[in-house]
């Protein structure tokens, strides 16, 4: 078969909350167990569920977000992460037809599985319904004749009997029921401020967390059907997504061999700092880079001959006094930006780079200070650089995601990293010398100029932008 005829699945649901994640996990752990290799991938741009994924299947998860990288990058996307894998399950985000505010589909679980011509399977909450569940279900599948509503997984199932009842509705609906999960405590997985608790801080918990949701969905769904299911899509036109091409079609030089001079970015990770696409670092290593990941709350030094540093989102708020305590490495972080080596900071690393958080000393990078609020502050954002730096030119438009609890105060610098879209603020972010540094996520597949730029500054020892000094 292939590649562009993946067998492949789209796991939706109403609404959140419905069990679409626990589906979804438990049915790539049934599938990865059963001996096939399974690609994971999540609608939106969700950091958390798919480490979750990565765990079930041992493959990376990846991200489909069509407002992030534009619905003509999902199909590539896709096969780029699929390429190898018998079968492909797709995590939807919030309801089926859910996207991003004000702007109709886009970035809906609907869009992504046109896109992919894709059949959806459909996760319904029946815990407080019998004979309306098939209502329900006609109405998601009449609603877009182009999404192929292709099955039901009812979950939160209180008995026999209801399971019995809704079976009968759903008789005459036309969508089978390809599976019943009963109501249960196990193998939940624990929440935080920001959703799922990432499987960095938890592993050995989250393992059998996701062997028990292989096992509740191997023993309530069919899995012989479910598969049949997904080897039913037609082949996608679409070639994979390349890293390198996207690289050189952005203009960076291609990569030196191994070994031959390649300058090393550092990577933070670990369980502070989990916030990544793995799109990033690939095209990092395309456009030239030796990347190295190191942990903030455990390696007191940046990886020997760093000359370029991405610290990622995360959650630094729940690990400010260990980041703090680490002050040998913060002070190789504050050493390396005051050099002019490029350092980009996405909202945890913002947090990191700052003086302070919740008044525990951080890496002093900006004078800004950070704290945890009760205010979630999440949308998708457009923007715009207001000055050559060292991820991106004067000029250049991109689209980003906030996703956090935390303000840092001021919320800009002398020479803010974005004019944004945001009701409440119209610049963002610190740049000074090599450091970037804001609260804006972004997809660096939709725009891979600033991973060729990050790797160019750090190979030549400096990068464009106003003088090092106050951010």
């Amino acid at each position: 078969m292939s590649g562009g005829a993946v067998p492949r699945l789209v796991i939706a649901a109403p609404s959140s909350g419905a069990g679409k994640t626990t589906v979804a996990t438990g049915l790539m752990a049934a599938f990865a167990e059963a001996g096939l290799a399974v690609s994971p991938h999540k609608v939106g741009p969700d950091y958390i569920d798919p480490g979750y994924h990565a765990l079930a299947t041992g493959r990376p998860g990846r991200n489909l977000d069509a407002f992030l990288c534009g619905p003509d990058r999902i199909a590539p996307l896709f096969l780029h992460g699929a390429a190898g894998a018998d079968v492909a399950v797709v995590e939807g985000v919030m309801g089926l037809f859910d996207g991003a505010s004000g702007m109709g589909e886009l970035s809906s679980t609907a869009q992504v599985a046109k896109l992919l011509r894709a059949p959806v399977v459909l996760v319904v909450d029946a815990s407080s319904q019998s004979r309306s569940v098939a209502a329900l279900v006609h109405g998601f599948a009449s609603w877009d004749p182009e999404v192929r509503l292709a099955g039901v997984i009812l979950n939160k199932v209180g008995s026999e009997r209801h399971e019995e009842l809704l079976r009968d509705a759903m008789g005459s609906s036309g969508v089978p029921v390809l599976g019943a999960l009963r109501r249960t405590e196990q193998a939940r997985t624990p929440s935080r401020h920001l959703g799922l608790v990432p499987v960095a801080e938890r592993r050995a918990e989250a393992l059998e967390s996701v062997r028990a949701l292989a096992a509740r969905v191997r023993d309530g769904c069919d899995l012989e059907a479910l598969l049949a299911l997904a080897r039913t899509v037609p082949e996608l036109p679409d070639r994979p997504w390349d890293p390198a091409e996207a690289v050189a079609a952005a203009g960076a030089q291609a990569a030196p061999p191994a070994g031959s001079g390649r300058p090393v970015v550092a990577v933070a990770g670990g369980p502070a700092f989990t916030f990544s696409y793995a799109e990033h670092t690939e095209l990092l290593a395309a456009a030239g880079a030796e990347v190295v990941p190191f942990d903030p709350l455990r390696d007191e030094q940046l990886p020997s001959g760093t000359r370029g540093l991405v610290i990622g989102g995360g959650f630094p708020e729940v690990y400010a006094p260990e980041l703090s305590a680490n002050a040998p490495l913060r002070a190789a972080v504050a050493g390396l930006a005051a050099s002019g080596a490029p350092v980009a900071a996405e909202c945890a690393g913002l947090l990191y780079l700052s003086r302070s958080l919740d008044d525990r000393p951080m890496c002093g990078v900006l004078p800004a200070d950070g704290r945890m609020t009760e205010r979630l502050t999440l949308g998708y954002r457009e923007a715009v650089a207001l000055g050559d730096n060292a991820l991106a030119a004067a000029g250049t438009r991109v689209r980003g995601h906030e996703f956090h609890r935390t303000v840092l105060e001021p919320g800009a610098g002398a020479s803010p990293a974005w004019g944004v879209t945001h009701p409440r603020r119209g610049v963002e972010g610190f740049v000074s010398g090599g450091v970037h540094a804001s609260y804006l996520h972004l997809h660096w597949a939709a725009e891979p100029a600033p991973a060729g730029r990050l790797v160019a500054g750090a190979a030549r020892g400096a990068v464009p932008g106003p003088a090092a000094g106050p951010a």
